[in-house]
């Protein structure tokens, strides 16, 4: 039987959304919202869109290529490819995307074998991906594939997973999406923060900022910042220790603002050392006012059993409910296999939302 082929277009970045050029990516991040709106049936998921045309720019640490496919005019499908450019040199992740009534017409696949083709081109040998999966399922039932972590699953009769597995994908790990609703339980962020000082003592002081860190920590951010690519879970899944100093830091920074983002950071200070022990960054947008996402919170390895990854994010979400009473809820992700972070975030109040297979190809 022969594959169907499609017309293959390149997403080119405006200058601005109110450019005269800007249609194209205006129509595709449409598209990318009724995707999410189909799976989630809310725009939770879905990047704004001043975030995703600053987010998609290439920069010194990686480039991405966006593509579409059209039908009668209309933009049905997307796909796209990032390339790592300091570290994960050997690595590109993937994604391919079709509305539902579309599927089923070879689209997907056309779109898979041009993206692993520049892969290809690119000299990339190992090809990540990643499925979503609203709840409604038992991770630990019937009809689950596991992955190699052996935690977790995701629907084996799934679209996505189907496709994942029919082009020689391996399930490598399962992350848990989890959403806490806002504000938290009456007395339990005081409850938390009072039995985790007890552990944790007089020994450390919390401290926070604002979007940017102050001078005299950010070499110290960086170190914390590179340990999130050694010091988490990530089953068989190829990573690259990354290198962070005080540029990447700042460049991080710079981005999270061009994107609209506002970055509540709580870190963990060891009084004796001055050593950051702990750190915690939890973001929100005006684009989204009902919502909040925390993003990476680490714990150093040496200062690990002192409750500071609890006292960091108590701060941060004291911070939110005074400064964003708007925010409906919070969101986050772990691996499945990370109980402990995982059991921070259940005492907070955070509830099972989903779940994301976290695929892998080597050739």
């Amino acid at each position: 039987m022969t594959t169907p082929s499609y017309r293959i277009e390149p997403l080119f970045l405006p200058a601005s959304l109110d450019a005269a050029e800007a249609a194209d990516f205006l129509e595709f991040s449409d598209l990318s919202d009724a995707l999410a709106l189909e799976l989630w049936g809310n725009l939770d998921r879905a990047t704004p869109r001043k975030a995703r045309l600053e987010g998609w720019r290439d920069d010194e640490y990686g480039k991405l290529r966006l593509f579409f496919v059209r039908l009668d005019g209309r933009m049905v499908a997307r796909s796209w490819i990032r390339f790592p450019q300091q570290e994960n040199l050997q690595d590109a992740f993937l994604r391919v995307d079709v509305l539902q009534e579309f599927c089923g017409r070879g689209i997907g696949q056309a779109l898979l074998r041009h993206v692993e083709a520049l892969a290809a081109e690119d000299g990339r040998s190992t090809l990540q991906s990643f499925t979503e999966h609203a709840p409604g399922f038992d991770p630990d039932g019937p009809g689950i594939l596991k992955p190699g972590t052996g935690t977790g699953g995701v629907p084996a009769a799934a679209r996505g997973v189907r496709f994942a597995v029919a082009a020689g994908y391996t399930l490598e790990q399962v992350t848990r999406f989890s959403a806490l609703d806002m504000p938290p339980s009456d007395g339990v962020l005081d409850a938390l923060e009072r039995e985790a000082t007890g552990i944790a003592g007089d020994q450390y002081e919390i401290l926070g900022w604002t979007d940017r860190c102050p001078g005299e920590y950010v070499e110290q951010m960086a170190v914390l910042m590179s340990k999130m690519s050694t010091d988490t879970p990530a089953g068989a899944l190829h990573y690259d220790a990354e290198v962070w100093d005080a540029k990447r830091v700042r460049h991080v920074e710079d981005e999270w603002k061009r994107t609209g983002l506002e970055s509540l950071v709580a870190v963990a200070r060891d009084r004796a050392s001055g050593e950051l022990a702990a750190y915690s960054v939890l973001q929100h947008t005006g684009e989204k006012p009902w919502l909040a996402e925390q993003d990476d919170t680490l714990v150093a390895q040496a200062h690990r059993g002192h409750r500071l990854g609890m006292l960091v994010k108590v701060r941060n979400l004291r911070r939110l409910q005074e400064d964003h009473p708007e925010v409906e809820r919070v969101l986050t992700f772990n691996a499945a296999e990370n109980d402990h972070m995982l059991a921070i975030n259940l005492a907070l109040g955070f509830r099972p939302a989903g779940y994301d297979g976290e695929w892998q190809r080597r050739r």
